[in-house]
């Protein structure tokens, strides 16, 4: 046994098979979250101190950092989107009355003041990008915290209020870990893996994120394989919001984020292709536009963040208090599964009974046949003495074992008697599944069997008897 076992961070269950009911307000059917990332003046720039020219999301393709230089191409395209193309959307979002969440890096806010104020005066939200639209994946942990301490100071001075969610984009392993530790964001959306807010736990902190998207974003006019006209964005954005739109419709609401940038999607031939689909999703019923500030509220106050104790993050010492009866009267499966490499996926009942039975059907045939016989009869000796242990008895009552007549207890223990002296082990079979009728039918059915099929037989028992005692204690 290591005093250290792996654990594996990445979080593959989400919600689960079951996502919750979104529930967005007035019942629509799907949430359409319009992005606009805010990035002129804050990206790669000897201007800004940094050591090359901006190389990413723009129209020239192939496009290279120019070390030690500035780039005039570069720069006037970057520039062309906070001249004309913020205009051009502005105009075409207001016009809608479609309210919009500005993913806003703080120093390029702070070089356009008339977009920051047309931003505030229109109600969008202002969140924030970052201090400066660069790469953070080489950065040390405590440059970016202080980066992101910086991000706020400044966004509150420009802005005249500190922002309330964070993308940094161009982030690092430890961007989402940084930025929830701050406390004071109400959502942080650096991730791209679901259709639905969900909760980290951070310490004591419960962080709401709501995911992001790269592929319904415009960023794909910019790279390959990508969209060359506005006909093909709009294309996307229809499939997508059908697909979405019909799933409500049949009760599994979602999330459909839009990623746009000033310089993309505000160039005449692609706007076209976002106001096409702007005009198609505003002619549905049940459709709410809200900024991702308004999502992060409903979210909060409809499906506020419930803490389980996590099987992943237990002691040893817990995890075989907790899980050792699961298997009856054999704590030595819990042992073994906790050494293995548990996650986020092995805190629900599916995922830890997964671990669990890895266990069991690793273990010699002397150690699986060990378990077998550690069950009582059913409707014995030892359930008459009242000595079964908590989960046997309250198994035994759901079939009404605890209640029989005379002549059915007297029915059972023959068949018991007979069974175990034909198999060498107890009969066993998932009796939450099952009636006394169907229990007595199947007992008379198995005795008759060959002594290894019972065997195979009675490990799949104990395996779907252990599910349901998980299942009563984890999601």
């Amino acid at each position: 046994m290591t005093s250290q076992p792996p654990r594996y961070p990445r979080d593959f269950r989400g919600h689960g098979p079951n996502a919750p009911d979104a529930r967005w307000p007035g019942g629509a059917k799907v949430a359409v979250s319009i992005v606009l990332n805010y990035e002129e003046g804050g990206e790669n720039n000897i201007l800004h101190g940094d050591a090359q020219s901006e190389a990413f999301l723009s129209d020239i393709a192939g496009a290279a950092p120019w070390p030690g230089q500035r780039h005039w191409n570069m720069e006037s395209i970057y520039d062309y989107g906070a001249r004309a193309g913020f205009w051009r959307l502005h105009r075409l979002f207001t016009g809608m009355d479609i309210p919009v969440t500005i993913y806003g890096v703080t120093s390029a806010l702070a070089r356009n003041p008339e977009q920051v104020a047309a931003m505030k005066a229109a109600g969008w939200e202002i969140a924030s990008h970052g201090l400066k639209w660069v790469d953070h994946r080489d950065m040390p942990a405590e440059e970016e915290a202080r980066q992101i301490a910086e991000s706020f100071r400044l966004h509150k001075e420009v802005v005249g209020e500190a922002p309330q969610g964070w993308y940094t984009g161009r982030c690092s392993m430890n961007t989402v870990r940084l930025t929830a530790e701050t406390q004071r964001l109400a959502w942080i959306s650096d991730t791209y893996d679901d259709d639905l807010p969900y909760w980290r736990e951070y310490g004591d902190h419960d962080q709401l994120v709501i995911p992001y998207t790269l592929e319904a974003n415009d960023m794909r006019f910019a790279t390959a394989p990508g969209y060359i006209t506005g006909e093909q964005f709009y294309s996307y954005l229809k499939d997508s919001f059908d697909t979405l739109y019909a799933e409500g419709a049949a009760g599994q609401a979602k999330m459909f984020s839009i990623g746009l940038h000033c310089r993309l999607i505000g160039r005449p031939g692609k706007i076209a292709g976002l106001k096409r689909f702007l005009d198609y999703a505003k002619g549905h019923k049940g459709v709410w536009f809200p900024r991702r500030i308004d999502i992060a509220k409903h979210w909060a106050a409809t499906h506020p963040h419930q803490r389980i104790e996590r099987p992943s993050q237990m002691t040893r010492a817990r995890f075989v208090e907790r899980f050792g009866s699961i298997f009856e009267h054999s704590p030595w499966i819990a042992e073994r599964a906790f050494d293995l490499e548990l996650g986020p996926a092995h805190d629900s009942a599916t995922g830890l009974h997964n671990a669990l039975t890895r266990m069991f059907r690793s273990a010699s045939h002397d150690e699986r046949l060990g378990v077998l016989k550690a069950h009582p009869d059913l409707a014995g000796k030892l359930a008459a003495a009242k000595r079964l242990t908590a989960e046997s008895t309250a198994e035994q009552a759901s079939a009404a074992l605890d209640s029989l007549t005379d002549q059915e207890r007297e029915t059972f223990q023959r068949l018991n008697a007979d069974y175990v002296a034909k198999h060498g082990f107890p009969f066993i079979i998932a009796v939450r599944d099952n009636t006394k009728a169907t229990i007595l039918q199947a007992f008379q059915t198995r005795i008759g069997n060959d002594t290894a099929t019972e065997f195979a037989t009675a490990c799949r028992q104990v395996e779907r008897i252990a599910e349901l005692r998980l299942k009563d204690q984890l999601p």
